[in-house]
C-alpha cells in the first residue's frame, strides 16, 4: 500500500492518543506504522535529499497540525497528550481529519491564514486539484529535483555539443573534484595521453597513487554496448590495471552492464545522465543561482527553561 499523507494520520493519531496517556511522537509513529501494516521497505523510504524518513516526517507534520488546532498538547521535549477538544473530535466518529475540518477551529484558521503571510503560499502549498497534499519539506524537495531535472537537461546537451578536447578538460575537471590524480596538472597530463589500446588515460586512484585507474571517455551518439566495454576491460590486461572508469555522454545497453557485473576486473559505467550528475554534486560547470539554508527549533537551547 502507499504510504498514508500526513492529513491520513491525523485521526489515527488522535485516536492512539484518546487514552489520555502522555505519548513521545518517536513512539507513536512506530504504533502508526503498525496500524498501517507499512513494509520494512516504506517505513525506511526516505525523502529524496535523504534527510527524513518519510512517514516519519509526515507522522511529524500531523501531530504538529493537530498541536495548532488545539487538539494534542506539548507536555515537553518530543511529548504530548490529547486535550479535550482533541477527545470531541475522537468522539464524533467521523472518518477523516484533514485542514479543511481542523479550520472550524479558530487557532488553527488564525494560523493557516496567518502563515499565508510569510510568503504567497506560506507553509500550505497546494497541488493541481487545489488541495494540501504535501509537507513543507515534501514541497521544497518536490521543487528542487524539478529544477535539478531541467539543470541536468540542459548540462548534458552542452556537453554533447562541446568539442572532444573540452570534454576531456571536463573528465579531468570532474575526477580531480571527485578526489582521483592528484593535482589537476598530474590528472591533465594523465588523462588524454595515451590514445592506444582502448585507453585514454591513466590516472591516480588517488593523491599517494597507491593504484591507478584506466579511463576511457567518449562521446558516443549510439548506445554502448558490449563489444566497446568489452574491448575496454582487455585493454585494462594490457596495462596490468584492475580498475577502470568507462564514461559516455549517451547510455549503455543492459549487456554492457550485465558483463561488467560478471567480469573479476572492477569497471565502472558512467552513462549521460550520470555524469551530469556527479557534474551538479561535484561543482562542475554549475554555479549558485541561490542557496537556501532550513533551520529547525534547537530543543536544547530551551531545555534550560
Amino acid at each position: 500500500m502507499a504510504i498514508p499523507s500526513f492529513q491520513e494520520l491525523m485521526l489515527p493519531l488522535l485516536r492512539v492518543a484518546a487514552d489520555q496517556a502522555e505519548y513521545r511522537i518517536s513512539g507513536v509513529i512506530e504504533m502508526l506504522a503498525d496500524q498501517f501494516r507499512l513494509t520494512a521497505e516504506e517505513k525506511n523510504e526516505r525523502l529524496p535529499s535523504g534527510a527524513d524518513r518519510l512517514f516519519d516526517n509526515r507522522a511529524r507534520w500531523a501531530r504538529f497540525y493537530l498541536g495548532k488546532a488545539g487538539c494534542l498538547d506539548s507536555t515537553g521535549r518530543g511529548r504530548f497528550c490529547i486535550t479535550e477538544r482533541g477527545l470531541d473530535v475522537v468522539k464524533e466518529n467521523i472518518v477523516e481529519v484533514d485542514l479543511k475540518f481542523l479550520g472550524r477551529f479558530p487557532e488553527f484558521a488564525a494560523f493557516y491564514h496567518g502563515s499565508r503571510g510569510i510568503g504567497e503560499q506560506g507553509m500550505f502549498v497546494k497541488g493541481d486539484d487545489g488541495e494540501v497534499s504535501q509537507t513543507p519539506e515534501e514541497a521544497l524537495e518536490a521543487s528542487y529535483q524539478s529544477l535539478r531535472s531541467a539543470l541536468q537537461q540542459e548540462l548534458l546537451d552542452r556537453v554533447k555539443q562541446c568539442s572532444s578536447a573540452f570534454f576531456e578538460r571536463l573528465v579531468v575537471d570532474l575526477l580531480v573534484a571527485m578526489g582521483y590524480g592528484g593535482s589537476r596538472k598530474d590528472a591533465g597530463q594523465a588523462v588524454g595521453r595515451t590514445g592506444d589500446d582502448g585507453i585514454d588515460g591513466i590516472i591516480k586512484e588517488d593523491r599517494l597513487g597507491l593504484d591507478t585507474v584506466c579511463i576511457q571517455a567518449k562521446k558516443w551518439d549510439g548506445s554502448v554496448g558490449r563489444p566497446v566495454v568489452q574491448a575496454f576491460a582487455g585493454s585494462l590486461e594490457g596495462h596490468r590495471a584492475r580498475k577502470g572508469v568507462l564514461i559516455t555522454t549517451s547510455q549503455f545497453t543492459s549487456d554492457a552492464k550485465e558483463y561488467v557485473n560478471r567480469i573479476e576486473r572492477r569497471i565502472v559505467l558512467i552513462d549521460g545522465e550520470q555524469l551530469v550528475q556527479l557534474m551538479i554534486d561535484h561543482g562542475i560547470g554549475v554555479t549558485d543561482a541561490a542557496r537556501y539554508e532550513v533551520k529547525k527549533a534547537d530543543a536544547d537551547y530551551f531545555e534550560a527553561e
